[in-house]
Formats: structure tokens, sequence, C-alpha cells
């Protein structure tokens, strides 16, 4: 301690009242002391010591720079205050210049300084986002970029400047700063040195961040980082050494990271055809879960527009998914169930996909699952069903009078927990109704229960869901009203159309099914005189002047209707 506060009363002094040999003594014993106790960080800072080391960045002699540089970075290691007085007193500022004067000097006394600053900024910046916008607004990155390309051999500064990117790269600005360098370039070179499993790890940690941003995602397949990390999983996938399979989950989910880039995704996919397509493709049958849930994955990130997903339905990847999904039937890998799931969900989009899929025997090998407990996989399940019935009458009647499977849907229509699962419930089961337009269908939804979650349905905040709804319950008044009168009075339907109606925020498709609605169920008695008890009369004959031409012609024939009735 005392050493310290004789280290602090010289360094008070003016830097131009000091010999170098003194400064120099004096910052040794500030190191070391720092060294001994990391508790003496705040002391510096209390005592004003930020200010005179940050002058001494603008010595000229190298060793007083390098220890300068060395203690700063041990005052703002981990210490809040010691980086607020070093931003304070412009170190930032300084050192970013030092480094950019020094970038392009190879001897190795440049090198170690240039180390030094690099870790300096580390430790000012370190899960600091303002500190770090700082540093990016400053220019830092290019310089850091170019650094890199230049001093690629020197193993401790690559790494300094690794780490420095590790912790600029998750903020969204310093990404778009990225972009307009050679990063892509520069790290897959490196990559492609790299022997050591913690070398290649630090790179990875630099790119999982950078490639979320699909203009680099794009530059990262063109420097032929794909050819990496395929070549990674070759060498990795039957090894049992931990670090190999760390290193085979991070280079197969940076795989299915990049194919998230429309245009990276399809430069790879090229027409089907691409040797990076291909060889995903053999993943799927492999013995690796990773592997297989990395497969699942990139199908469903290649299956984002029609005419991929044409192509694949084609060339046989339904088979492969279904194959891989009765693989994890009992007690299977969640996570492979989910992303299997994802894919058929994604080739079931395209009109001309649905029948092949469901000829191939999609749905069948779906409702395996309908057992899962597990939300993310019956959340995709539901969608995948979705998506297979959208106009297809034949497959939604066969679903809808699958009694098991409607039980399953009106259960999870009450899942509270998990919105996504609600809603997609939901949804199913009014698009088995609307699909199939069956008496059988209505008949064993109403036995089920279904009916008041069709109901509720309609109140959703979300139009879509509620327009979904309101055709269902129409067909459901127009084909079977009598089964089904009971329980559309119980769960209040009159009332919510009355509400609907009524409510200037109702999109006009909503004022409009609504109207259609409210006619068919005036076939009945009972809710004939609900309708008469609440003056629809008067809600309907204002809607005669609404700005939609549809609603306005709605409203006219809804009021002669009900007029007639009343």
């Amino acid at each position: 301690m005392d050493n310290l506060s004789d280290a602090l009363k010289k360094l008070q002094i003016t830097t131009t009242d000091s010999t170098e040999d003194s400064l120099e003594g004096c910052l040794d014993c500030l190191l070391q002391a720092l060294a001994q106790n990391k508790f003496m960080r705040n002391p510096c800072v209390d005592a004003g010591l930020i200010p005179p080391l940050v002058q001494l960045l603008n010595c000229k002699d190298q060793e007083v720079l390098l220890q300068t540089g060395r203690a700063l970075g041990n005052i703002c290691y981990d210490s809040h205050e010691g980086r607020n007085a070093v931003d304070h007193a412009g170190g930032a500022h300084i050192v970013v210049d030092h480094i950019r004067s020094l970038c392009s000097k190879t001897d190795p006394a440049s090198e170690k300084l240039l180390t030094v600053f690099c870790g300096m900024l580390m430790n000012y910046s370190n899960e600091n986002d303002t500190l770090q916008s700082q540093l990016i607004n400053m220019g830092v990155i290019p310089t850091l970029v170019k650094l890199l390309g230049i001093h690629c051999q020197n193993a401790a500064l690559t790494e300094m400047c690794l780490v420095a990117f590790g912790n600029l790269a998750e903020l969204e600005s310093s990404k778009e700063q990225f972009a307009y360098t050679n990063i892509a370039e520069e790290l897959v070179k490196l990559f492609k040195k790299q022997i050591e499993h913690d070398k290649k790890e630090m790179i990875f940690e630099v790119l999982a961040p950078l490639a979320e941003n699909d203009v680099i995602k794009l530059q990262l397949v063109e420097a032929g980082l794909v050819e990496c990390l395929l070549e990674i999983v070759q060498k990795t996938v039957d090894s049992d050494k931990e670090d190999d399979i760390a290193e085979l989950k991070t280079a197969s989910d940076l795989m299915v990271l990049l194919l998230l880039g429309d245009e990276s995704m399809q430069k790879l996919f090229e027409g089907g055809k691409g040797s990076v397509f291909q060889r995903v493709l053999s993943w799927i049958p492999s013995n690796s879960h990773q592997l297989q849930l990395a497969g699942a994955l990139a199908i469903a990130n290649f299956a984002r527009n029609d005419g991929n997903c044409i192509h694949m339905v084609d060339n046989g990847i339904v088979q492969k998914l279904m194959d891989l999904l009765d693989r994890h039937v009992e007690d299977g890998n969640v996570t492979v169930q989910h992303a299997a799931l994802s894919a058929l969900r994604n080739l079931a989009i395209p009109v001309v996909n649905k029948a092949k899929m469901l000829s191939a025997g999609v749905a069948e090998a779906v409702l395996k699952f309908l057992r899962s407990e597990m939300p993310p996989v019956q959340f995709k399940l539901l969608g995948t069903l979705r998506m297979l019935i959208d106009a297809q009458a034949e497959a939604a009647e066969q679903l809808g009078k699958n009694v098991k499977l409607v039980e399953r849907l009106v259960e999870w229509c009450e899942a509270k927990d998990h919105a996504g699962v609600m809603g997609e419930s939901n949804r199913l089961l009014s698009a088995l109704i609307r699909h199939s337009k069956s008496k059988d269908v209505i008949r064993t939804i109403v036995q089920s229960g279904g009916i008041k979650h069709l109901v509720t349905m309609a109140t959703s905040e979300h139009v879509i869901m509620q327009n979904e709804a309101l055709v269902a319950l129409a067909l459901i008044a127009a084909l079977e009203l009598v089964t089904a009168e009971k329980d559309l009075e119980n769960a209040q339907l009159v009332q919510i159309l009355h509400r609907l109606l009524s409510d200037d925020r109702s999109a006009p498709e909503i004022k409009y099914n609504s109207m259609v609605l409210i006619c068919a169920l005036i076939g009945s008695e009972s809710l004939q005189k609900e309708v008469q008890s609440m003056a629809f009369l008067e809600v309907v004959s204002k809607l005669r002047s609404h700005e939609n031409k549809t609603v306005a012609q709605q409203a006219s024939l809804t009021e002669q209707r009900l007029a007639v009735e009343s």
C-alpha cells in the first residue's frame, strides 16, 4: 500500500517534470500493486490517478506507453468506476489513435504495444453497450479488421483482436460497420489455419453474432466458410471426444444460421443440385442427434420459397423427414421432433405439395406425436396439419372425424400457459370445418366440446383468427344449427356478435361475417329470441352507410331479414 501511495504521489506530478526512468519505475510499482490486489482499482480512481495516466499516453517512449496501457487496462478490468474515469479523461480516443498509427508496423515492439492497447480497449468496453457504441462511433472496427489482416501471424495480437470483435459484434450497429469491411474473408482465412480447438472456438464466438447479419452471411458463404464447416462435421461426426462433439455442434449450428439469409440460402441451394444442399441432406439419416437436428433445420430454412419446396418434395425429402420422425416417436429427442415438423410444415405451404404430402402419409406420421406433452412439438404438429388440409376437403374431413385428434385440440384450446399452442389449436379446429364443410366434422367438434372455443376465438385480438372463427361458426349455423344450438347459446355468441358489430374498431370483414352469421342464427328459435332482445336492427341499420360497400350491402340484406323475422 505504501508503494502504491508513493506511485500515486509521483504520478500527480506533471509528466514534464518526471524523467522517463522514474515514470517507468513508478508505473512498474503501480502494475505490481494492481496485480497483487484487485481492490486497488477504485482507490486509484478516487486518488485522481486516471487523468495523469491518460496524459502519459501522449508520451513518445514505447516502454512508458506499454506500461501505461497495461495499467489502464488493469484499472478498467471489471471496474465500472475505472472505465468511467478513463472515458472522462479521453483515454479511449488516444488509444484508438495509437492503434491507427501503429496498425501497419510489424516490428516486435509495435506489435507488443498494439496487443496491450487492444487488451486495454477490450477491458474498457467489455459488457458495456455504451462504451462499445462509443468505440464503434470512433471507427475502431475497420482499424481492427485491418490489424487482423496485417498481423495474422502474431498469435497474441490476433487473439486480442478476436476478443475485441467478440465484444463489439453483439451490437447491431457494429454489424453494419463490419459488413463494409473484409472481416468475413479475414476470419475464414484465419480459421483455415487453426488446428487447436480453443483457437477455432474463439473464431466461432465472433462468427456466430456476425452471421446474424444477412449481408455478412452472404460474405461468409462467398469467403468459403461453408466448406470449412462441412469439413469439421466430416472430421468430428464419429468422434466421442468432448472437443470434437462441441465443434460438431458449433459448426452445424452455424451452418443452419447461414441458411437463414435469403441470398445465402439460395446460393447454397443451387436449384437443389448444390453440393452443400446434398451434404446437408445426408445429415438427416445420420446417427448423431446433433446432425439430425441441423439437417432438419437446414431443410426448414431451404423450404422458404415455393420453388425450393416443390423441388424438395418432388425429390423425396418428405420420406427422409418421416423416417427421421419415426426414429423419435418413443422417448424421442424433442428438438429433432420440433425441427422435422418445422421442415414438413414449410414444405406443405405450396398448394401443389399438399396432396403429394398427404398421399405420402405425412398426416399419419404427424399424428403419432399427438401424445406429446412438449408445447414446441404440439405447436409445430398443429401448424403442419393446418397447412396440409388447406383447401383439401377430403383430408380435412378425415382428420375432423378423428375423435382423438379433436378431443386433443379441445384440450389444447385451454392451454393458457402456451399461447402459441392455444392459438394454433383454435385455428386448426376452425380449419377442419372451413375446409371440409362436413356435417360429420361439425358433430364431432360439438360432441367434443369445441364450440365454446370457436366462439371465444371470434373475440381474438388477431383479425385473421376472428375471421376464421366467424366463417367456421357460419358453416356450423348453416349445416348443423340444431346440433350446435345449445352450445352456441351457452357460449353467448349473440352477445359477442352484438359487441363486434357495435365496435367501430372491428375490421370490415369482421362486421360482414358477423352479419352473415346473425342471418344464419335466426333459423333457431331460441337464438332468434336472443337476437330480437338485443336491438340488432338499430346496430345493423347504422352499417348501411358504412364506407365499405360490401359491409353496407350486407347490412341492408341483414336489416331486411331481421325485419321479416321480427
